[in-house]
């Protein structure tokens, strides 16, 4: 019998439902072996399902209640309310995590950048992550924040979907992302709306498909480099 939460007997608790995100991964196998491959070390069995970070709950610890609060009140100023632009506070490593809204972006990284009390003057640039099963989310695009002023790192998530991979870009805040953004786009197919100039940075300019995507083919591609001409980069042709 469980036990009652007003004290009556034979009354069982209310016990409250547990909201389990969807796995991002269900990784089979290790070291390159599979059930069914000859391999009798057991790892062809191993099963590992990867979960997205859970939420963080007050107080975060350390620094980053303060960070969050100030926050909150410069995006309150320009009349955006935290959880709009903020969808989910993250721990993750001794690391202060926020996945951002998309459409709130450019705002938060100003926030970031110029309120004295964050001051991360510097962006270290964006990366991805490509999560074909975090459906409608599947491209997660990952920036690294520093404040020298007070040394402290936090990182910024931003996800968007397959169909819709458009996320703002941050080169007129952090002029540095410039070729880390035209990276991110050429291997995971995010546009960053506002780049003066999102060529692919190392594939070819005619390539099809965005290499670092978990549903790229591993081989099978026809590759020609045989007698081909790579023009000087103000004659090479805009994507986007």
């Amino acid at each position: 019998m469980t036990t009652p939460t007003d004290g009556t007997p034979g009354v069982p608790a209310v016990e409250e439902p547990v909201v389990q995100e969807a796995p991002l991964q269900v990784n089979r196998g290790a070291f390159g072996s599979s059930g069914g491959s000859g391999n009798t070390s057991g790892y062809g069995t191993l099963i590992t399902t990867v979960l997205p970070p859970a939420a963080a709950e007050r107080p975060y610890g350390e620094w980053f209640d303060q960070a969050v609060d100030v926050l909150d009140a410069v995006l309150h100023d320009a009349h955006i309310e935290l959880n709009d632009a903020v969808n989910k506070v993250v721990i993750e490593h001794g690391e202060l995590v926020l996945f951002v809204a998309r459409e709130h972006l450019v705002e938060v990284a100003t926030a970031l950048r110029n309120d004295p009390d964050l001051r991360f003057e510097m962006c270290l640039g964006v990366s991805a992550v490509h999560w074909p099963q975090d459906t409608g989310n599947e491209l997660h695009a990952i920036y690294p924040f520093l404040s020298i002023t007070h040394n402290r790192r936090l990182r910024v998530v931003v996800r968007c979907p397959d169909d819709d991979p458009h996320i703002p870009s941050l080169t007129d805040l952090y002029p540095g992302n410039n070729w880390h953004e035209r990276e991110t786009f050429d291997f995971f197919g995010i546009i960053f709306d506002g780049h003066e100039d999102l060529a692919r940075i190392a594939m070819p300019d005619d390539w099809i498909g965005h290499p670092q995507r978990k549903d790229y083919p591993l081989g099978g591609i026809d590759v020609e480099y045989k007698g081909a001409v790579i023009p000087p980069a103000d004659e090479r042709r805009r994507t986007r």
